[in-house]
């Protein structure tokens, strides 16, 4: 039978973990790696036999490379600590890795907000509607970032599989504003790092527009009301918002 690791990358996820890697029995193996991690979370890793990697990394790139690295197996499910593989998608998973000629294969995402399922309107760097998240071990390698590493792909890309992934994304509108805080902040430390302020302050309003027209009339975020609104005017303030950072932040 073909070999199937699920990777978890996590730093201090005691409270979601557990109901994460309930839904991943279905892997031959588990390798969770701990970064500065300070809470139970490795003590609740290993209650679910998991193999630990713990260590402390600055860039998500090279936390998720360690993972890999880890993983003895032909195929990898990469997820989060904060998503569940529901058992239509596990079965759809091991189908696909028995049969695939395929290196890698996207897999789609439903991104809840609380307890709503929002459906429309993601991306352009927040949030994501389908992620490359398995592949043949030797098919990946994330790039050197803090946030959004870029990816360097070895083989060919298979069709998308059909059932979804569910993303408990953000608790509230509160926890999407803290997220863009976040994000903007390490993307303005990778800047900074380069000697780049992500282009002119003009490029990035552009930015801001085209951004906010994607997610919201592209890819249809109107239908979800306020929230799709929200996901909108995060991802066009995105850009800005980093540009700003890495132009008069320090640190």
């Amino acid at each position: 039978m073909t070999s199937l690791s699920a990777l978890v990358v996590v730093c201090n996820e005691e409270k979601r973990l557990p109901a994460c890697l309930e839904k991943l029995s279905f892997a031959d193996k588990v390798v969770v790696v701990l970064d500065k991690c300070t809470d139970s979370t490795k003590d609740i890793a290993l209650a679910f036999g998991a193999q630990i990697v713990e260590g402390r990394w600055d860039l998500e790139g090279d936390r998720r490379n360690t993972g890999i690295a880890a993983c003895d197996t032909e195929w990898v499910l990469e997820v989060d600590a904060d998503e569940h593989v529901p058992p239509a998608l596990a079965e759809e998973i091991r189908r696909t890795i028995a049969t695939t000629p395929f290196d890698w294969h996207e897999i789609l995402v439903d991104n809840y907000i609380g307890e709503r399922l929002v459906r429309h309107g993601w991306g352009a760097s927040y949030g994501k509607a389908a992620y490359p998240g398995l592949f043949r071990k030797s098919a990946k390698t994330w790039g050197r970032d803090r946030v959004h590493p870029s990816l360097v792909w070895r083989g060919q890309k298979g069709p998308m599989l059909q059932n979804r992934l569910n993303h408990y994304v953000d608790k509230n509108i509160s926890d999407m504003i803290r997220r863009l805080d976040s994000y903007s902040s390490a993307k303005a430390r990778d800047l900074r790092d380069r000697g780049e302020t992500w282009g002119s302050t003009a490029s990035n309003i552009r930015r801001l527009v085209s951004r906010f027209f994607k997610c919201y009339v592209r890819r249809g975020g109107w239908r979800e009301g306020g929230y799709g609104l929200i996901i909108a005017i995060c991802a066009g303030l995105y850009p800005l918002l980093s540009h700003f950072k890495a132009k008069y932040e320090k640190e």
